[in-house]
């Protein structure tokens, strides 16, 4: 495929950048795997009679509560968002190969408790540890992906996180499809379980990865940093390409110091705010786009609205989901970032009001009303697996400088998990019948279709195009064009390496190292 060929003026391989920055998105399998089993444990009968506090659902079953229901799905995002939180200073602290093996120790820890868990309280508890290490994972995977991939296809390897989530989806979907009739604990035990198979993977591989490049620069550690630098690029330390992509790094590494060590207040101010609102605002839209509903809560509103088969949906659901994330990584470089956000946002809004509109106007009972409302699902899983779903994480991890990027992303990450726990926790008492519930069932698609035409309005204003960019280039974007819309087109003229003052001195410390390496 031409998309994925080296450009002939580009030194070395890429292979091993590509072969580890996908393996690295395995980290994805955690989030996904994680987010979709629990919708298939909530609606499995022995789980219910298991967990259950005395409460009798509408149809005279043992359940538990709305708040309940809401309590457990939501505490999993509420760790994401304290951990997305505190990885910017564990993965500038310990490194961005380090931090994520914390990370999915910490995960580890909360797939213990839920699997051991009886009782509401400990399986609670699980899922928070568990999402504390989900949300270290989702902020230091694609800050590890974006400073070890070539910047022609960088795109792509930072997108297939979004493909691992996908898959993470699609394997809780046929696991819990497997357990579900079974009428003991092994029905919600087992998928559980399955989850320190993916940490495992994922640990094991990390032992064997590079620290970035980047990461070295920043800790003053120029040998390592070619040393890394090298086995990313296959080529030797002293081939010049490999001097001049560390002295560029190194150049823009030390003019950002120039201006001082950069503080979570920084992040806020000027032109990095404006990137920072970017990013949040980019990142809050993609849950508001109503993706996780169908994840977290597709199996029980389908299974509650009457469907039949309501597990076999959301296989067929996860199965899209994975297939459609595959041109996304195609077109992310071909279309370019604000195409491809553009034509998802104007898919999805197009079928949330569909399928809101079917659900009000007909019965779900009815077979046609049905198989319409499953049909413009899918359509709308298309558009979402394809644009938002890995577009929204390659563009934050593209759009902030490396003083700040640790901390932006965190909080980028955080700002995505705040609107997954709100959706999460809200979503029960919107579309649930009974007591002080609104009731909306398929009427909620109205307010995720509103989502998704603000989406539109969003990207076309705010959302500049760093295709083919480097991520130093895209300094000079955000400084040189003024409105997302003129950014198409722009060719950046300037390098740090031949601007800063005192860069022959920086060439010089990069020269030294490699020759140190050399040595060595």
């Amino acid at each position: 495929m031409p998309l994925f060929k080296r450009p002939t003026d580009v030194e070395g391989s890429a292979l091993p950048a590509i072969v580890i920055g996908t393996f690295v998105a395995f980290g994805g399998v955690l989030f996904g795997y994680d987010t979709g089993t629990i919708g298939g444990i909530l609606a499995m009968d022995y789980w219910k009679k298991e967990f259950t506090t005395g409460h009798i659902n509408s149809k005279g079953e043992p359940d538990v509560t709305s708040s309940q229901h809401s309590e457990i799905v939501s505490i999993l995002s509420a760790g994401t968002f304290f951990g997305a939180l505190t990885a910017a200073p564990m993965g500038d602290h310990l490194g961005r190969r380090m931090g994520l093996m914390v990370s999915t120790g910490i995960f580890c820890v909360g797939v213990a408790f839920q699997t051991a868990a009886t009782a509401i309280p400990l399986f609670v508890a699980g899922r928070f540890f568990a999402g504390y290490g989900v949300g270290l994972i989702s902020a230091l995977i694609p800050l590890y992906q974006s400073e070890t991939s070539p910047k022609w296809i960088r795109g792509s390897i930072v997108g297939c996180y979004q493909l691992a989530i996908t898959i993470g989806l699609l394997l809780a979907a046929i696991v819990d499809n497997a357990t579900k009739n079974r009428n003991d604990s092994g029905s919600y035990r087992i998928p559980i379980a399955v989850q320190f198979a993916w940490a495992i993977i994922l640990v094991g591989g990390l032992i064997f990865l590079p620290e970035t490049p980047r990461y070295l620069i920043k800790r003053d550690n120029y040998p390592e940093a070619a040393k890394s630098l090298g086995k990313l690029r296959r080529l030797p330390v002293s081939h010049p390409a490999i001097n001049d992509e560390l002295a560029e790094i190194h150049a823009n590494h030390m003019y950002e110091m120039s201006l001082g060590r950069a503080t979570y207040i920084d992040c806020c101010r000027g032109n990095l705010g404006v990137r920072l609102a970017t990013g949040c605002a980019l990142q809050a839209l993609q849950q508001l786009t109503g993706v996780n509903f169908i994840f977290y809560y597709g199996t029980s509103f389908f299974k509650n609205a009457g469907f039949d088969n309501p597990f076999t949906i959301t296989m067929i659901t996860s199965c899209i989901n994975v297939a459609t994330t595959l041109p996304g990584l195609w077109m992310i470089e071909s279309w370019g970032r604000r195409k491809l956000l553009l034509m998802g946002a104007i898919g999805m809004a197009f079928c949330q009001f569909v399928v809101a509109i079917t659900g009000t106007v007909a019965k779900t009972t009815d077979r046609p009303a049905q198989k319409a409302m499953i049909s413009f699902v899918c359509f709308y899983i298309f558009f979402f697996a394809c644009s938002w779903g890995p577009a929204a994480w390659v563009v934050t991890g593209e759009i902030f400088p490396l003083k700040v990027r640790a901390k932006s992303l965190s909080m980028t990450t955080a700002s995505n998990w705040l609107l997954n726990w709100a959706i999460a926790y809200s979503t029960p008492y919107m579309v649930d019948d009974g007591p002080g519930n609104a009731n909306m069932g398929a009427k909620v698609f109205f307010v995720w279709g509103t989502c998704c035409f603000i989406c539109i309005i969003f990207v076309w204003a705010c959302i500049y195009e760093t295709k083919g960019l480097s991520l130093e280039q895209v300094d000079e974007l955000y400084e040189k064009v003024d409105r997302a819309w003129k950014s198409p087109g722009f060719v950046p003229e300037t390098r740090f390496v031949d601007e800063i003052e005192g860069t022959k001195d920086g060439k010089t410390v990069v020269q030294q190292s490699v020759e140190k390496v050399e040595s060595a």
